[in-house]
């Protein structure tokens, strides 16, 4: 057994009233996830992570996540690197939260954003990249339909996300105003090399 810390997803608890959209809405921040079955909004901004809105599209139980793949150091070749199942984690726990309220896994549906080159420090390793050969490697192996995708590039991305109706907004951000995301996302970075995975998974 592992001496690290585990390090779990954690439910978004940022939840507040959006008066330009006129609904509730949740905000998530790296390593956090939200689902819902309100007529509710989910916010993210994201840098180099990846967040996965999925929704059953036919009753629109939905909700996104915030990952980052941890650098899997000398593992990131083998087939089931650390990252590797770190990611898989961070998907599987949004899902299995989607069907124990009700979703279908043959009515899931996704859109996934993120994935920029933001943070200078992380170039070399291509977390950017990485992340988004992830998400849609991991959605095609679940055989989740993905019917939007925003990533890469060199932008922070600003992602809205209706579960509702499967509606996305994306907002890129041509200059980051703040710091604020980055050291984040470079807090959340290291707290991945420290941690391992943990949390139980239900298999449906």
């Amino acid at each position: 057994m592992s001496d690290l810390p585990v390090l779990q997803e954690q439910l978004a608890t940022h939840v507040y009233f959006d008066r330009t959209f006129d609904r509730d809405a949740a905000k998530i921040l790296p390593g956090e996830y939200y689902f819902t079955e309100k007529d509710m909004l989910i916010v993210t901004v994201l840098g180099s992570c990846v967040s996965a809105c999925v929704r059953d599209k036919q009753s629109g139980v939905g909700g996104m996540n915030h990952f980052m793949l941890p650098d899997g150091g000398n593992d990131a070749d083998s087939p089931v690197s650390a990252s590797m199942r770190y990611g898989t984690y961070a998907m599987e726990v949004l899902i299995n939260e989607l069907l124990k309220s009700g979703a279908k896994r043959e009515n899931l549906e996704a859109k996934v954003f993120g994935g920029g080159r933001v943070l200078q420090g992380l170039n070399a390793m291509n977390v950017g990249e990485r992340n988004a050969s992830f998400v849609l490697n991991y959605l095609k192996t679940e055989q989740i339909r993905v019917t939007a995708e925003d990533l890469n590039d060199i932008y922070p991305r600003k992602v809205y996300f209706f579960p509702r109706n499967g509606k996305v907004m994306v907002k890129k951000l041509k200059s980051l105003q703040s710091t604020t995301l980055v050291s984040r996302e470079e807090d959340y970075a290291k707290r991945l090399q420290k941690s391992t995975v943990g949390g139980s998974i239900d298999l449906f």
